[in-house]
């Protein structure tokens, strides 16, 4: 694609048309309902930036939202997965979008990014994770559009990933699934994500919590903010949650964490709650001041 035609093609495209590939970029992967909670809004809904007008119904918003879709697509704007969520019965609300190649080379040339990033059919268990993180950003975006919080900083992956020296020298990285700054009042909230699925074993789970342990000895956060995130581990049920949660306090190198409240362990249905404050407060241990 050449710059002229990438320059013909964004002058034909709407905001909300670069909202949603930028939403692809970001998050990897969409199906069309959660691009509908971002970027259709139903009548007294808060709108943003590129989000369009509001539509009277749930469904006027489905519809638009699969045929603003079926447009990018005929441009190779995105491109739609094989596999689809829910199966057939879910329908065009159940379909996976990621960028096609030309919303790709578009989106690369104007952030001025010479690193090409290769979309392939990803794995189901790849693609489980990544729509579950998704859909957590966007339960954050609708917070804020309510008003419930101020969101004043989300980070997906790879852009929430650290990197910190380990005691022997060695570069590590730490790689959470979201990153986010939330405000309720004076008090900023700093929160690490980790989208659980229950794919993973007690061991795996406690390496990361230690990792999360090696980073905050670092003080490289602290030093920035004056204060290190929690870390919230979103998991599918409730027996997951209380595996989780006895799995970390039978690590004896993390009691001291969990006693600070660095660890959190919530369902789905409790994260809304749990991020405004009203079901265990995510606020932060290690902090020093309020915000100016």
């Amino acid at each position: 694609m050449k710059h002229n035609d990438i320059a013909s093609l964004i002058e034909s495209l709407s905001e909300r048309d670069l909202s949603i590939l930028e939403s692809l970029r970001t998050h990897r992967a969409l199906t069309t309902a959660l691009i509908r909670r971002l970027h259709f809004p139903i009548g007294g809904e808060p709108r943003e930036a590129g989000s369009g007008k509001s539509h009277a119904t749930e469904m006027a918003a489905a519809v638009a939202t699969i045929r603003v879709l079926t447009r990018l697509e005929s441009h190779r704007l995105i491109t739609r997965l094989q596999r689809r969520i829910g199966g057939v019965r879910a329908g065009s609300t159940g379909i996976v979008w990621q960028l096609g190649a030309a919303g790709e080379r578009l989106l690369r040339a104007q952030h001025g990014d010479s690193a090409r990033r290769r979309y392939s059919e990803p794995s189901p268990n790849f693609i489980a994770h990544t729509l579950a993180a998704a859909d957590l950003a966007i339960q954050l975006y609708e917070l804020a559009r309510q008003g419930t919080i101020e969101l004043l900083r989300l980070e997906a992956e790879p852009e929430c990933w650290r990197t910190f020296l380990s005691a022997h020298g060695a570069r590590q990285w730490l790689k959470p699934d979201l990153f986010a700054i939330t405000a309720n009042g004076d008090y900023e909230n700093h929160l690490f994500i980790e989208a659980d699925n229950a794919t993973e074993h007690a061991p795996v789970v406690v390496r990361k919590a230690l990792q999360y342990q090696h980073y905050a000895n670092t003080g490289i956060h602290q030093g920035e903010h004056g204060l290190f995130p929690a870390v919230a581990w979103v998991v599918p049920n409730h027996k997951r949650q209380e595996a989780i949660r006895s799995t970390l306090a039978a690590e004896p190198k993390l009691r001291d964490l969990i006693a600070a409240g660095l660890f959190h362990v919530v369902t789905p249905e409790e994260f809304s709650a749990f991020i405004s404050g009203s079901h265990g407060s995510p606020a932060t241990p290690y902090r020093t001041t309020p915000p100016k």
